[in-house]
């Protein structure tokens, strides 16, 4: 069996123009390297002002040279600075994603957080994330959007009434292969979940233990379940 290939990142402060982002994914490529994230922002202000950061994680070729892809890039007229850094994966690692209101979303972190910590104590890289909202359709937005959040592993949906375009929006993250499980609340997203939880404590644990390693738990074994 193959062996994954190693991810890197690097971060690129370069001119904002046209084919900029050309020239640098065309130096990865002659390195047989292949981009899987990227992000580009622009400064306002400071040295860089007018300038852009490309931050972009990439899979190393078989016959990787770091160093001269550095210096490769380095050598595009219109970058400035290079840095390589360790990938996001192996700093914030897996993430679980809570959205909802913001006293149940409040609980389903403590429960989220203290499960994490356990874990990365032994080693594992796993991160909590939350928005507290209101609103059938910010809710729904805010649904969707999971599945374009980098490294999202699992949803938990925290609230007392969720329905209408919020079900909607969970069947395409759980088609997405992002699973989903919901507090115990009145509306439809109960029947459209993974897993229904009526303890938002215990609604953060399980979703720690889905996408540990190490822990035994697996929701695909209870799915459709209440607990």
């Amino acid at each position: 069996m193959d062996a994954e290939p190693e991810r890197s990142a690097i971060r690129i402060i370069a001119e904002n123009r046209r084919g900029v982002l050309r020239d640098i994914a065309a130096v990865v490529a002659d390195h047989e390297g292949n981009i899987v994230l990227i992000n580009q922002e622009l400064f306002d202000t400071g040295p860089y002002a007018g300038m852009a950061e490309l931050y972009f994680e990439y899979d190393c070729g078989p016959a990787d040279d770091h160093d001269q892809l550095l210096e490769d890039l380095n050598n595009i007229p219109s970058v400035k600075d290079v840095k390589a850094y360790r990938p996001f994966g192996h700093i914030f690692g897996s993430r679980v994603i809570i959205i909802g209101g913001g006293a149940q979303v409040a609980q389903v972190a403590v429960g989220a957080v203290n499960e994490a910590d356990r874990h990365n104590i032994r080693g594992e890289r796993i991160s909590v994330d939350t928005i507290p909202l209101v609103g059938e359709q910010n809710l729904a937005l805010a649904v969707d959007a999971v599945t374009r959040l980098p490294r999202a592993s699992i949803l938990v949906l925290a609230g007392s009434l969720m329905g209408g375009n919020i079900s909607k929006a969970v069947d395409r993250v759980r088609e997405a292969g992002i699973p989903v499980i919901a507090l115990k609340m009145a509306g439809t997203v109960p029947e459209h979940a993974d897993l229904v939880v009526t303890d938002p404590v215990q609604a953060g644990v399980f979703a720690v233990m889905h996408i540990s390693s190490k822990a035994v738990f697996d929701i695909n074994r209870v799915r459709g379940r209440e607990f």
